[in-house]
């Protein structure tokens, strides 16, 4: 068995990453910025299926001689394009964005937990307390508020506290 190949196969295979993934890198580049900020922002699950995707197609292009430049660039820009009519879309019809968007989900109001809400989202109640502490509040009494955001990120309210 020879070892050497599984660590160095030519010198080809070398200049082939090093053109095709500068310049699929950058071809990437120029089309996100071309589709605007929206095109990677972190607000749900699908925005997260993109970018992973991106990165896929990205990593393919630059490795695997069978994918050409052309069609790395194709795959980059249609998933962007596609990106993009999802966005557009759904800010001007409501249906669908509520088809391609979560609701930020409320799992503890005035200092008591939404147990059902939690059970939903499959959010533990010592999750719950890691995000209240990480906001500065020792117990979930002091929290007005703990919502779940589409992005996954927990948000902590403080609580009113009497005569304040």
């Amino acid at each position: 068995m020879d070892w050497t190949g599984m660590f160095f196969q030519g010198w080809g295979d070398i200049v082939h990453i090093l053109i095709v993934g500068v310049l699929a890198y950058l071809s990437l580049v120029l089309m996100l910025r071309l589709s605007g900020k929206r095109t990677l922002a972190k607000l749900n699950a699908f925005d997260l299926v993109v970018t992973v995707a991106l990165g896929s197609i990205l990593a393919s292009t630059m490795v695997q001689e069978s994918v050409s430049l052309s069609e790395g660039i194709g795959a980059l820009g249609l998933l962007i394009l596609a990106q993009f009519l999802v966005t557009y879309t759904s800010v001007r019809w409501q249906a669908f964005a509520d088809v391609v968007r979560s609701e930020p989900t409320l799992l503890v109001r005035n200092g008591r937990f939404c147990d059902a809400a939690m059970r939903r989202e499959r959010v533990t109640r010592n999750e719950a307390l890691s995000a209240i502490r990480a906001q500065g509040e020792q117990d979930v009494a002091a929290v007005g508020a703990l919502i779940l955001e589409s992005d996954g990120a927990m948000s902590v309210t403080p609580r009113e506290r009497a005569g304040t």
